[in-house]
């Protein structure tokens, strides 16, 4: 097993190197300045929950979810005394989302929700309409639909628990409608247009605006139409053909699909909640000796009971006793030595060898950094 994952790690690094070198599309590695993504959150109900949704009653109930029940039959016309509703087949969630760039009225996207209460899991339920404001109190949008968490927390009367993912946070694919569209998502094809990179860096905005250059050549007066700004940002003038709005979207399509080569920081990734590590292609070593044993110290408190060596003795007593049993596991420690410049397949196939399990490569990579001979930026998640 742990072959086939060494040979799949060795593919994804090549492949994504590949990538790289044929080159990626503007449009993978850049957006265009000014397209605004309105941040939107709402409160809402989630219904048809099996007995999992908040507890309207006791210290820890959830207040609120009762109050947002009697208000919502009340629009229904249904008048319910709230200290006689004992539902929990509701809870409160937190909705939020985000609109879609350029998106018209009508269009969908997908929302978040989230528990409010004390609700043991969202599986199941369905979102009721629920509206969705910006910042400012704005409406953009409105959201309903079922609920998709990917997962279950399942509780027995006997108190075991069984779960699988995180059950109190779910999504409703494309349960959003945008219903205004955000200001200022319009392109001016008199001013200049500004790429905005994903991710700055001189290199990489030299080069787009470089083939920009090269696709479009010079004008009247002899200067390129693109050039970067900074790190993050290339300004590019619209040529003398652009006369319209349309010839403006064809313009900006061209450039979209213009090849670049970007220039990757090199980076390794560790997320060490989940234990998942993500190295980059261009991740280079110095020549570094690598040795990793594991120490394991078990220790165990075993009761004794003393009884009187004669039965029914009144001079006798029981005596409970604890004796303490402490093991040392210590695994022997393996060796492997990655030579200089060598790459993340390299120490991939390095860490295969020792047999390590990821919480063991996130500290060895870790004491690698301390080192110096990690030639990338570490980052821990």
């Amino acid at each position: 097993m742990r072959r086939y994952l060494f040979l799949l790690t060795v593919f994804v690094v090549f492949y994504v190197e590949q990538l790289v070198a044929a080159g990626v599309r503007v449009k993978d590695i850049s957006r265009i300045e000014n397209v605004k993504q309105k941040l939107l959150v709402g409160y809402g109900l989630v219904v048809g929950l099996d007995g999992t949704g908040d507890r309207p009653t006791s210290r820890r109930g959830a207040i609120f979810t009762v109050q947002s029940i009697s208000n919502m039959l009340e629009r229904f016309g249904i008048t319910v005394p709230k200290d006689q509703i004992r539902t929990r087949n509701v809870a409160a969630v937190m909705v939020t989302a985000r609109t879609p760039a350029f998106g018209r009225v009508g269009t969908r996207f997908d929302v978040t929700v989230s528990s409010l209460g004390d609700a043991t899991s969202l599986e199941g339920g369905t979102l009721l309409l629920a509206p969705l404001t910006s910042a400012d109190g704005t409406c953009y949008g409105v959201a309903q639909g079922p609920v998709s968490i990917g997962g279950y927390n399942i509780e027995t009367t006997a108190g075991e628990k069984v779960r699988k993912n995180h059950a109190l946070v779910g999504r409703v694919p494309n349960g959003g409608v945008l219903e205004k569209v955000p200001p200022g998502e319009n392109f001016d094809i008199s001013t200049p247009l500004r790429l905005i990179l994903n991710e700055p860096d001189f290199v990489t905005a030299t080069r787009v605006a470089e083939a920009i250059n090269k696709a479009y050549g010079l004008d009247s007066t002899g200067v390129g139409l693109a050039k970067p700004i900074n790190a993050s940002v290339i300004e590019v003038r619209f040529p003398e053909f652009v006369k319209t709005i349309e010839d403006g979207v064809f313009f900006i399509a061209s450039i979209e699909t213009l090849r670049v080569r970007p220039d990757v920081e090199a980076r390794v990734v560790i997320n060490e909640r989940t234990g998942t590590i993500v190295a980059g292609g261009n991740v280079k070593l110095s020549e570094v000796m690598i040795s990793h044993g594991t120490l394991t110290i078990h220790i165990r408190r075993r009761p004794v009971i003393s009884q009187p060596s004669a039965p029914f003795s009144s001079a006798g007593r029981t005596v409970v006793s604890y004796i303490t049993e402490t093991t040392v596991q210590e695994a022997e420690a393996k060796t492997a030595v990655v030579k200089e410049t060598a790459t993340v397949s390299d120490l991939a196939q390095a860490l295969n060898e020792l047999g390590l399990k990821p919480r063991d490569i996130i500290a060895i990579f870790q004491a690698i950094k301390e080192a110096g001979a990690l030639n990338a930026r570490l980052i821990i998640m």
